[in-house]
């Protein structure tokens, strides 16, 4: 539903398409709002493909580690494609489950496959901006982006656990 909740609620008029929203919102998991796994997954393609061209985040980085990720492990890209589709659709209420690669102290792992990144809470940030630049893209409505970017951001510690602390 992300590409088909745009279409519908393009065919109808604005206070329509807010008043359907309401309506069946309360009633469907956030996987289902968003059009399931394929609709899904078509996010997270484009999205992660995004940071990999992000000039802050990706492949010219000044972050030495994610530059190198982004420029030298890119063979894992549909894997992690893979992966961020699952955690997506479970953390989204869907049928799928998300297992952590590198079981940490979290419930889904994130800090340890994210540790040596050494992501910073700016870094973090930008990766957040470039998902909503993504949701934005394939027309999202503002009430399914606003949950998916929360999801996100509620695991900012978990990602940011490695990285280099100033102080």
């Amino acid at each position: 539903m992300l590409a088909a909740a745009a279409a519908s609620t393009a065919i109808l008029p604005a206070g329509d398409a807010l008043a359907q929203t309401k309506q069946t919102a309360p009633d469907k998991s956030l996987y289902d709002r968003l059009g399931g796994v394929f609709a899904i997954a078509a996010v997270v393609d484009h999205f992660s493909d995004a940071v990999v061209k992000n000039p802050i985040v990706g492949k010219k980085s000044k972050n030495p580690q994610l530059r190198k990720w982004h420029t030298k492990n890119l063979e894992r890209l549909p894997g992690l494609k893979f992966m961020r589709t699952l955690w997506v659709c479970d953390v989204s209420g869907g049928p799928f489950k998300f297992v952590a690669t590198e079981p940490g102290a979290t419930p889904l792992g994130l800090e340890e496959a994210h540790k040596e990144l050494k992501i910073s809470p700016a870094e973090f940030d930008e990766v957040a901006a470039e998902l909503g630049r993504t949701l934005d893209r394939f027309k999202v409505p503002k009430a399914e982006k606003t949950e998916v970017l929360e999801a996100f951001a509620a695991h900012k510690d978990e990602v940011t656990a490695g990285a280099v602390k100033k102080g």
